[in-house]
């Protein structure tokens, strides 16, 4: 399989950059995602916000809610709704996984990025995760300021 890099198809639309900080990411997945026509020409145009929709297992079916696609300005009659319910498609091994940990405590599924894959199909990455308390956000900041200062001073006296 062609490297990300490599290849003309691969677009990062859009990343939930908070996810990691404010969630503890124990699991992710690839998702599919059913879009319109007008939705994927303005994803296509880097037009999408995914920072404050989370996913959903409802009615055995696996649902992105909340996310922000722009309208597509050329689909005057025939456009889309910006921050419909998208559906997402996964196995049924898969959904069966997400709705058990989504029925444990805390645990939410968290999407992290949103592109087109090498084929140029557009995809999703779900994170599996529970909640970041206040303290462990500090905890976090303070082991990246650390790290980054170990490394600074690696570079010094190296």
């Amino acid at each position: 399989m062609a490297k990300p890099k490599d290849n003309p198809n691969y677009k990062v639309v859009a990343e939930n950059r908070r996810a990691r900080f404010d969630y503890a990411i124990e699991d992710d997945l690839e998702c599919g995602i059913i879009l319109e026509g007008s939705e994927v020409k303005s994803l296509r145009q880097g037009g999408a916000n995914i920072a404050e929709s989370y996913a959903t297992v409802d009615n055995g079916e696996l649902w992105l809610v909340n996310s922000y696609i722009a309208p597509y300005e050329q689909a005057k009659t025939f456009g889309h709704e910006e921050r419909r319910r998208r559906k997402l498609l996964v196995s049924r091994k898969e959904l069966a996984r997400l709705w058990n940990e989504t029925q444990r405590k805390g645990m939410t599924l968290v999407p992290l990025v949103l592109y087109f894959n090498h084929r140029g199909i557009a995809k999703i990455k779900i994170g599996v995760a529970k909640g970041k308390k206040t303290h462990d956000k500090r905890e976090t900041a303070a082991k990246r300021d650390w790290n980054r200062q170990k490394q600074r001073l690696l570079k010094e006296h190296g």
